[in-house]
């Protein structure tokens, strides 16, 4: 996975600070530690899609601070493996996972999704990306890694914020990659490249209305909050969020950049 950018470095470094936690919740409505376009009652949903149990053996792609893993295993008692390439996140998550006493069932480490995983084949049940895809090269080649760390009937399910569903202009495209390196698909790519992998699509299901929601009360959040972000990002950090969520809410909610969440089936 390419490198990630100062958004997501000062995002993990700043997890625990108040002022984050007041914006998650004012933004997504139930704080379960999430920086992206998932809601913890659209969590429980995939949960449902995923058939996941507390015998299963989950790893979580671009995890991120750890706060969607650690509600899978606090919700199900399942065991989470996630993996990021950021090491600011890794070291959050495990911070959070020891202080909620979770180590048992939860682990965090530091890797390159683009690349081979350091694990074994079949070796787990369930695999899960959260709006992380689009910052993930060589896609094709993801998905058949996938596929062989993913155990015989097992399931994976993955959302893209990125598919191109309108035009597009070099300006928005520019804002929108602002926060790090960014892949654009067209409609049909990510069904192609899972049967490519040897995987049956199991479903499809557009989710592009949610992003457009999230990104204004994300935007407007931290708007009434804009003194005391300006301490922990910088203004120039905190102007260049502002305008890449207001086009992640414009695109959105024109349905010119769509958001399409893809279950599949080893």
């Amino acid at each position: 996975m390419a490198d990630s950018s100062q958004f997501y470095t000062l995002t993990y470094r700043h997890f625990a600070h108040p002022v984050l936690a007041v914006i998650r919740e004012e933004t997504f409505g139930e704080d379960i530690g999430q920086n992206g376009w998932l809601t913890a009652e659209e969590l429980r949903h995939f949960l449902s899609e995923l058939e996941v149990t507390a015998a299963s053996q989950v790893l979580d792609i671009g995890s991120g601070s750890g706060g969607p893993a650690l509600f899978l295993a606090r919700t199900v008692g399942c065991q989470v493996t996630g993996v990021d390439i950021n090491p600011s996140s890794t070291t959050a998550a495990n911070a959070w996972t020891h202080a909620l006493g979770l180590d048992a069932l939860v682990h965090f480490q530091h890797a390159d999704a683009s690349q081979r995983l350091p694990f074994a084949d079949d070796s787990f049940t369930t695999i899960i990306a959260i709006d992380s895809m689009n910052h993930v090269p060589a896609r094709s080649q993801v998905l058949a890694e996938w596929a062989r760390v993913l155990r015989k009937g097992g399931r994976l399910l993955f959302t893209d914020p990125t598919i191109v569903t309108g035009i597009l202009s070099n300006e928005e495209i520019a804002t929108r990659s602002a926060i790090g390196y960014m892949l654009f698909t067209p409609p049909g790519e990510n069904e192609r490249l899972i049967q490519e992998a040897g995987l049956t699509l199991v479903q499809t299901r557009d989710a592009t209305d949610k992003s457009a929601v999230l990104a204004k009360r994300w935007y407007e959040a931290r708007a009434r909050r804009r003194e005391e972000l300006l301490t922990l990002e910088g203004e120039a950090e905190f102007e260049k969020t502002q305008r890449w969520l207001s086009v992640v809410h414009t695109q959105a909610s024109e349905r010119r950049l769509s958001r399409f969440a893809f279950v599949a089936q080893k």
